[in-house]
Formats: structure tokens, C-alpha cells, sequence
């Protein structure tokens, strides 16, 4: 092997150096078989052993971008987002818990549904798709996919979501209860007709 010495090693050296400094250290894998585990013993109660909740009170999160769902529960656990039930769920997780909860609902198949209402249904693709161009409402699909599949970490899956827990969000969105720089906006410029159409529709998305 070729050994540099003098100017020329020392050079090797520091460069070297800012190389290995500048490399972000990598991010541990998520461990799945831990987030199995809090899933099954702490989550399933509510949400179901693999996120597909049978109550319409709560939320499905087979599917979910598990960036989203880390960050959602750090914002339990710190008050970001008030939640009496949810912060008793979120305190004793770590960070790394929180990864490995998101991922492993992420890896999970989401159960299909089926919308129940033709008539919100049309309403309601139609706002996905093109927005309300009176009260200046943009499509939903702009930020949560055509598809409703969400952008990773920033915007959250909602196919196949029940739409009634999903008109309860946007309404809680319009009203500060859950205040949000994107939806709150939003949401105050729905009326509850659209809010439901929007919820309708979305339950039905694959």
C-alpha cells in the first residue's frame, strides 16, 4: 500500500477528514419487530393490531406514511396537538419508538372501503379534483394525491379513511380547534355540505 508523507500525507489527511465529516451519519433502520410489538400491546386496542381500525372513531392507520405518523405522535406527546388520550399513549415513547411504530403501520395492507352516498360522492370529486373556484378552495388532490395516498411526512394518506372521523378533522380545522397553517385555511372557506362531500369521497379512494 502506498504511504503519502510530508505535505502531500498531510493534505491526504485533511481532506480525508472533511470527506467523513461531511457525510451524515447514517439513520438506524427502523426496527419493525419492535413496532409490532407496541402495535399489538399498546395501539390494537383502539386502532387494530395492524392499523385497519374496526371503530369509525378512529382513525385507520394501515398505509400511513410512517414519517407521518412519527411526527403526529411526538406532536401528542409534546402538545402540539392536544389530544387527553393520545399524549397518555405518546408520553413514555421514544423517538426511536416512534420510527418504528410509523414504519411498521406503513408496511401494513389498508382495508378497502366503499363510498355510501352517489350524489357527495360526485360533489366531492369534483372538489378533490379541480377545488371550489368561488371561495378560492384548492383541489385536494394537490397536496394528498389523486389517489389520496398523501405526499410522505408532509401530507397524510386519507383513501379509505371513514369519512365521518374525516369530517370531523376538517371541521375541526375550520373552527381552531385543531389549528393548522395549511388546513385551517382551507377548511373556513368549506361549507359542512362540501366538508362531508370531501369525506365521502375520500372513504372510496384505493
Amino acid at each position: 500500500m502506498r504511504v503519502l508523507t510530508g505535505f502531500a500525507g498531510f493534505i491526504w489527511l485533511v481532506y480525508a477528514g472533511a470527506v467523513t465529516s461531511a457525510e451524515p451519519a447514517a439513520a438506524a433502520k427502523p426496527d419493525l419487530e419492535r413496532g409490532k410489538q407496541i402495535a399489538t400491546t399498546v395501539c390494537a386496542a383502539c386502532h387494530g393490531p395492524d392499523g385497519n381500525s374496526a371503530i369509525a372513531a378512529n382513525p385507520k392507520l394501515a398505509g400511513q406514511h410512517g414519517d407521518y405518523i412519527a411526527g403526529q405522535l411526538n406532536a401528542f406527546k409534546t402538545g402540539a396537538r392536544p389530544s387527553p388520550i393520545m399524549l397518555g399513549m405518546a408520553a413514555p415513547l421514544s423517538p426511536e419508538d416512534m420510527r418504528n411504530l410509523g414504519a411498521y403501520f406503513e408496511l401494513q395492507k389498508p382495508a378497502l372501503m366503499a363510498a355510501r352516498d352517489k350524489a357527495l360522492v360526485e360533489r366531492g370529486r369534483q372538489i378533490w379534483r379541480g377545488g371550489i373556484r368561488l371561495t378560492n378552495v384548492p383541489a385536494c388532490a394537490g397536496c394528498h394525491g389523486a389517489a389520496g395516498h398523501g405526499i410522505p411526512a408532509q401530507y397524510p394518506r386519507v383513501a379509505g379513511q371513514y369519512p365521518d372521523l374525516t369530517f370531523g378533522w376538517l371541521k375541526a380545522f375550520a373552527t381552531g380547534t385543531r389549528p393548522h397553517g395549511v388546513m385551517t385555511p382551507v377548511a373556513v372557506k368549506m361549507s359542512e355540505n362540501d366538508m362531508r362531500a370531501v369525506s365521502e369521497y375520500a372513504s372510496g379512494l384505493r
